[in-house]
């Protein structure tokens, strides 16, 4: 898959323990604010910021590799209505400026159990900067973790 297919926002997990890519792990991708500078100055200082349009969320699951190229719309088992028909590209495009994100991994789910690992899920928060591609790597381990911004 050539990094023009792939979304702006990608991951890749490997389980520590096992030395291997976190396979099957779920993941969601949440837009937590959008900010846009203020007319009077550019300073990241006065950066005016505006609640997330519409509570964007995507999930995807680790493929063999650990890796997510792609994400889909969220929609729980209990919305009703329409299915949300909106791509990360849609949202990311109508962003001017520069937006908060957060990764959710459910690591419970991943190692079986609450009582299998100490934290429940582990969230990321980072910013993006308009126009640009983020790549996020998670190192799990049942009771510790690390992330960074790949490339």
């Amino acid at each position: 898959m050539s990094s023009e297919s792939k979304d702006r926002i990608t991951c890749h997990v490997l389980d520590t323990t096992q030395g291997q890519p976190a396979r099957g792990l779920r993941v969601k991708l949440e837009l937590l604010s959008t900010h846009t500078p203020t007319p009077s100055t550019a300073s990241s200082a006065n950066l005016s910021t505006a609640p997330p349009p519409n509570n964007k969320v995507f999930e995807s699951q680790t493929d063999d590799d650990g890796r997510i190229k792609a994400w889909l719309p969220y929609s729980s088992a209990t919305s009703s209505g329409e299915v949300p028909v909106y791509t990360l590209e849609d949202v990311l495009g109508g962003i001017t400026g520069e937006s908060r994100w957060m990764l959710r991994f459910d690591s419970t789910g991943y190692f079986g159990g609450a009582d299998r690992t100490f934290y429940p899920e582990v969230c990321v928060v980072f910013t993006v900067q308009e126009g640009e591609r983020y790549h996020v790597p998670l190192l799990l381990a049942p009771y510790g973790y690390t992330t960074y911004r790949g490339s």
